[in-house]
């Protein structure tokens, strides 16, 4: 019997200046296939970006399959695994009666999570996992990128 293949992606956002500069990147990889994506924005946190990593990787993708998620970052992992749930039945706002910061990113990150219910994990970032490392490197050049096109 053959073993399902998993959609494998790695997300990670950077920050020059926080708010700043801000970078995404998400690396996919199903079997001996990969993509990658970047994109940046003008005046941004670092965890935007990494909200937007995980955004964009799931409105890439273009049927239904079985997905692991793989972020270094644990605002994004426990949001949308632990934190959400409490956060939708209250309004959206945090325990504290405060609103969630960066709602719309939220919103549309759990849309997408109940479409394609992927497996989330954390790994340490800057730790040498690969897919992560290569994640970290497209957020970086997206960066690099948006400041060498406004020279």
């Amino acid at each position: 019997m053959q073993e399902e293949k998993i959609l494998e992606i790695y997300c990670d956002g950077a920050c020059k200046g926080n708010p700043g500069i801000g970078g995404w990147g998400a690396y996919l990889r199903w079997g001996d296939i990969e993509k990658k994506l970047c994109g940046w924005a003008e005046r941004t946190t670092n965890n935007q970006m990494e909200l937007q990593a995980a955004i964009e990787a799931l409105k890439a993708i273009k049927r239904p399959c079985k997905i692991r998620i793989t972020t270094d970052s644990n605002y994004v992992r426990q949001g949308i695994c632990e934190w959400i749930w409490k956060w939708k039945a209250n309004g959206w706002k945090t325990s504290d009666k405060k609103d969630v910061k960066n709602v719309e990113l939220w919103q549309e990150l759990d849309r997408l999570n109940q479409i394609f219910q992927p497996q989330w994990n954390w790994v340490k970032g800057h730790s040498g996992n690969p897919g992560n490392e290569m994640a970290d490197y497209l957020a970086n050049l997206a960066i690099k990128n948006s400041m060498s096109s406004r020279d």
